[in-house]
């Protein structure tokens, strides 16, 4: 059902993605810089965030029958992923690396912080390419599905967009402990989600 898919999609990028948690990102990497350079950044950065998903969306399928991967495969792989990324979040390792992303930008005057690390590989990193190719699988090339899933990534993408605009705001009113829980419910609800993905893929590999 296509109600069933949007909602499942929805929850799996907003959780993968983690806008909220990406705050203390961007508010490093675009220390120092004047409102309108951040609000430029952020524009971009969901830009491209937003391009990369959507092209994996609509090649993925595509790309895993050229390279003869099959579906309950790849929902084996991506799951355990994903739930490599949901530990790293719910034991505070994300954070920390992304913090350490955002110095090394700094340290390096990386020209574009809104293609890295912001762009890549915070908002299209290993973790939202591989739920959207899972998403993509399960459209099953229907047209309908498809476009929700497109859909959902512009939400996305518009959602992040709309954190990065009042992130200052978002970061004053969570705090450091806000912050940390946010993350760590994201992290247990990702692993569910990671799970769900390897039992759907052994159960077609395994009915019996």
């Amino acid at each position: 059902m296509p109600i069933d898919y949007l909602v499942s999609a929805l929850v799996t990028l907003i959780v993968v993605v983690d806008p909220v948690g990406l705050v203390p990102t961007f508010l490093a990497v675009t220390q120092g810089l004047p409102p309108p350079a951040r609000r430029s950044i952020a524009v971009r950065a969901s830009i491209i965030a937003g391009a990369i998903l959507m092209g994996t969306a609509l090649i993925g399928d595509w790309l895993l029958h050229q390279l003869g991967i099959t579906l309950p495969a790849f929902r084996i792989a991506g799951g355990l992923l994903l739930f490599a990324v949901a530990s790293e979040m719910v034991l505070g390792v994300r954070i920390e690396r992304q913090s350490r992303q955002a110095e090394e930008a700094l340290e390096e005057r990386v020209r574009n912080v809104a293609a890295f690390p912001l762009a890549i590989p915070l908002m299209a990193g290993p973790g939202a390419i591989t739920a959207t190719l899972l998403l993509a699988g399960q459209a099953g090339g229907k047209p309908v599905l498809l476009t929700v899933l497109l859909g959902v990534i512009a939400v996305v993408c518009v959602l992040s967009l709309a954190v990065f605009l009042i992130a200052s705001r978002i970061d004053r009113l969570l705090g450091v402990t806000g912050n940390v829980v946010m993350s760590r419910l994201l992290g247990v609800l990702l692993a569910a989600l990671a799970i769900q993905y390897i039992i759907d893929g052994v159960r077609v590999l395994l009915p019996t």
